[in-house]
């Protein structure tokens, strides 16, 4: 829980990780590039104070992690994506069963998310299933520019995409989280294209697919993807950090998503250990669109930031929600 501002948020951390990109976790020089490039988002991002060496960015313990998120980082709830990424890290990147064994750990902390890959075929379809009995999941992560062999990427609207998005549905997973982002080395920015959440939001209404880092730098394309399909989501993993280094910019993009969306389908996420979530939620909470802008984008009230910082996602994950913060005395009020 946040306080600040005569307010008490309840905060859902909805995209962190908890990896391992050790170097003697790394299979090749694309595991290595690939944890360079993240750590690279991390130091130009990130205010002084925050930024970590390259050593200690590149493997969490539990003890980091819990504290970061919940000691100082005013988390009620953290989801753990899970990033498998077996083609550079020899035991994975961030794993649905890594994630799962920490969550046994730290019971009421955290939510599980699994993954899939489409191009595993039949295996992977009973894997998912395994997954699920084990952790029951409420939601997956996916990344469609995941390298498998010679396939450099996937879609949503593959033929296999639909078998696991249809074993999704029959297990009872409705939350379907897609990177949609900036290029992070080495894969390829096509791959990160936002035109198959249209096509598969169409074809599953039952699902909910929560687009993370809001399609960034498409955001445009995904603001009227999300117009159209009211089970699409956005996750603000890579714009929040925009908060700090160009707050203006931050200002144009919430108040897009605010405009072509409501304030009902954005979610808070760190993307823990990228950005360290305490300055996030603080700015966040603090902030608000510059007058000069507010014209066109209007304002960030209270209620906007309750629902963003927590209370969406607790809506999707079936969370139960302090009373005391669910709704608060100032919500009709600008900040």
């Amino acid at each position: 829980m946040y306080s600040g501002g005569g307010e008490s948020y309840f905060v859902v951390d909805g995209h962190a990780h908890f990896w391992d990109g050790s170097p003697a976790n790394q299979r090749n020089r694309y595991g290595e590039g690939y944890v360079n490039c993240l750590h690279g988002y991390h130091t130009n991002l990130s205010p002084p104070g925050y930024r970590l060496p390259l050593e200690r960015f590149e493997r969490l313990s539990d003890d980091r992690i819990v504290g970061d998120l919940f000691d100082t980082g005013y988390a009620d709830v953290a989801i753990l994506q899970s990033a498998h990424l077996t083609d550079w890290f020899v035991n994975g990147f961030t794993t649905t069963e890594q994630n799962g064994e920490l969550a046994e750990r730290y019971p009421g902390r955290f939510l599980v998310n699994g993954t899939f890959d489409p191009r595993d075929g039949e295996a992977g379809l009973e894997d998912l299933e395994r997954l699920h009995e084990r952790w029951q999941l409420q939601g997956v992560a996916l990344c469609t520019a995941e390298w498998r062999g010679d396939s450099k990427g996937w879609k949503l609207s593959d033929p296999w995409a639909y078998r696991y998005l249809e074993k999704c549905l029959s297990l009872g997973i409705r939350n379907i989280h897609v990177a949609k982002g900036p290029t992070v080395y080495p894969m390829n920015r096509d791959a990160f294209d936002v035109a198959d959440v249209d096509d598969a939001a169409t074809a599953f209404p039952g699902l909910r697919f929560i687009v993370e880092h809001v399609g960034l730098p498409r955001l445009e394309d995904f603001c009227w993807i999300a117009t159209q399909e009211p089970n699409v989501y956005g996750g603000l993993a890579m714009a929040l950090p925009f908060l700090h280094s160009r707050p203006r910019y931050f200002a144009q993009i919430i108040g897009e998503l605010l405009y072509w969306l409501d304030e009902d389908r954005l979610l808070f996420g760190s993307d823990y250990a990228v950005w360290h979530p305490k300055w996030l939620v603080e700015m966040f909470a603090a902030f608000q669109i510059p007058e000069d802008m507010q014209g066109e984008y209007g304002v960030l009230t209270p209620t906007v930031k309750h629902k963003i910082l927590g209370l969406n996602a607790a809506r999707l994950y079936d969370l139960k929600v302090p009373y005391s913060t669910a709704s608060s005395p100032s919500s009709d009020q600008s900040s």
